[in-house]
This record gives C-alpha cells, structure tokens and sequence, in this order.
C-alpha cells in the first residue's frame, strides 16, 4: 500500500472527468436551447427527478435552479410512486435524470407523466431508451468512461450531469436577467444576502442616540454630548434638522493644538462644514467601502431632505455581518 501510486491515480480521475465536461461542448446545441425555452414558458415549477447518485446530483440541480429564478425542487421517484406524485402539477415540467434511461422507478412514472402533460427533458446517454423516446427534449450526458476503473461507480457521467445542469441554470439565469440583489432574495442568511439587502437604515442609531447639538451651543457643552453619547464626535444641525456640520475629538485635538480656549468658544465657529454623509437607503457594504476609504469610523445618515437621521459607526456593519 505504501508503494500505490496515489497522485497517478488521482489525475487520471481528473483528466477523464475534464475530458467528460470538455466533450458537453458539442452538445450546447437546439436541444439545449429547446430545453431552456421549455423551462422558461413553464408556469409552474421545475421538478428534478432521478435515483441514486443521478438523485444526489439531482438534489444539486434543483437547488441550483431555485435559487438563479427557476423555482424547482426534488422529488424522489422512488416516493413519487407512493403519494409524491401528487406534489407535480399539470403546470410544472419535469427533468427526468438516468443513464441508462432505464431506471425503473423513474419509467413507473413516464405513462402518468404524459397522461397529464406534464413536458419531460431527459438527461440520459441513451436516447432510444424508454425516457429518451417519451421527453420531449434530449440532452445527452455520456461519456467515453467513467473514472472508476471497474465501471461500476458513476464518476464522470455524474460530473457530466452536473455540469449540464449547470449550464441550463446560468442561461435560465441569464434569460431572465436575474440580478445579484435578486440572488440576495433567495439568500438573506449568508454573507452575500447580508451585502445585497441590509441597508443603512436599518442598522443605524436614531433618535436621541444621535449626538446633536446646534451651531450656537458652547464647544464645553458640545464635548459633554460627545462624551455622553460615545461617538467621539457630535453633529450640528439647526432647529429644522438641517445638517450643517460635525466636530470631532480630532478636531478637538486641532482646537487645541490652535490655542482656542475650549471655554469660550462656540461649536458653530470650529465644525467642519463638509461631514461625509451618505442617504439611509445606500447599502450597508457600501458605507464599509466609504469608511474603508476615507479611513473613518463613523458616517452621517441624511433622508431624501438632507435631514440628518441617523448615525452609522462601523462596528454597526461589523456586527451586522457585512465583511
């Protein structure tokens, strides 16, 4: 065993799994394209069946198309025959997977498949079998050998299969111009949902939360807010909510270094007239990007009005995920 040759037997199985995918080339074809426009005009859902691992590879499939726009999912022919078949309606379409064509809980359905008019695509190798001669569609999944050298364990014909199924997801995808934040829809639990869809709104401080003073307020007094709300700066705005300006320990620090006496001085006469704001509806990954790259922590939030309406430090995106 200490001798086996493991690295040659592992790029020989990815070069005949290469060579299975390369070959699918010729096979992006009208039938293809007929199996797209078929999945297209469906009004109902796309139901993958298949058993064993055409089933496991089927399962990928379906998920795949769920969540590029085609609403699909799995049905297992073996349970189909047992009460499952009830979950295909007379709108849906099925894409049927098998090798040989010939699995037998799978041709149990075919006859009630097309009692009711339900369009079939076959992925089969064999086109004269009982499923390629029933589906309406053809799209041809075999391959020269599998890389399991006794033939028995479906290896390259499996990757074929998923790769197919690939190729009809991304043209659907493509078609039906489904977009990223659309991706984020049928994603709002993982890091790219949490990029598409939360927005500034609604993870920024409002309220009293937002430290506030106005122009005429004794710079004293408007360190006391900064320090009482925990920003490390305050925002100046007038009596109508008009954003005028913020004032930060950085700019206290300039105050300082100026020999203005912090007693008397006014907010007003020190803040800087060009805080970077941004609008509640900009997206929370964007706001990242901004302090990324103006290198600050914390961002003004304005409404349609240029109102000022909230706050936004970063450890506010952090917390919500968006990294």
């Amino acid at each position: 065993m200490a001798s086996f040759d493991f690295i040659s037997s592992g790029l020989r199985t990815v070069e005949i799994e290469a060579q299975a995918v390369n070959t699918l080339r010729q096979r992006i074809d009208s039938h293809f394209v007929k199996a797209c426009e078929l999945i297209l005009a469906c009004r109902g859902r796309t139901i993958v069946t298949g058993m064993g691992k055409s089933g496991h590879i089927g399962k990928k499939i379906a998920a795949t198309l769920a969540s590029t726009g085609s609403p699909a999912f799995f049905v297992h022919p073996g349970e189909a025959s047992h009460g499952d078949l009830g979950m295909i309606t007379k709108d849906d379409l099925v894409i049927a997977i098998s090798y040989s064509g010939n699995s037998s809980e799978i041709v149990t359905l075919l006859p009630l498949l097309k009692r009711s008019g339900i369009p079939i695509i076959a992925m089969t190798a064999k086109p004269q079998s009982p499923l390629g001669e029933v589906a309406q569609v053809q799209l041809d999944i075999s391959v020269a050998q599998e890389a399991c050298p006794l033939a028995l364990a479906p290896t390259a014909s499996t990757t074929a299969t998923l790769v197919m199924g690939d190729a009809l997801a991304i043209a659907l995808l493509e078609a039906r111009g489904f977009t990223a934040e659309d991706f984020a829809f049928s994603h709002p639990g993982g890091a790219l949902g949490r990029k598409l869809l939360v927005r500034v709104a609604d993870i920024m401080h409002t309220g009293e939360a937002i430290p506030r003073v106005t122009p005429d307020t004794p710079l004293a007094r408007a360190l006391m807010v900064m320090s009482e709300k925990g920003f490390g700066m305050t925002t100046i705005a007038d009596t109508n909510g008009q954003l005028l300006g913020i004032y930060t320990d950085g700019d206290l620090r300039r105050s300082i270094d100026k020999g203005i006496d912090i007693r008397t001085a006014h907010v007003g006469e020190l803040m800087n007239t060009h805080p970077i704001s941004l609008k509640e509806s900009t997206l929370a990954a964007e706001a990242l990007k901004i302090m990324e790259q103006t290198k600050i922590n914390v961002l003004l939030v304005k409404n349609d009005r240029d109102e000022l309406v909230g706050v936004l430090k970063i450890n506010d995106i952090l917390r919500a995920g968006i990294i």
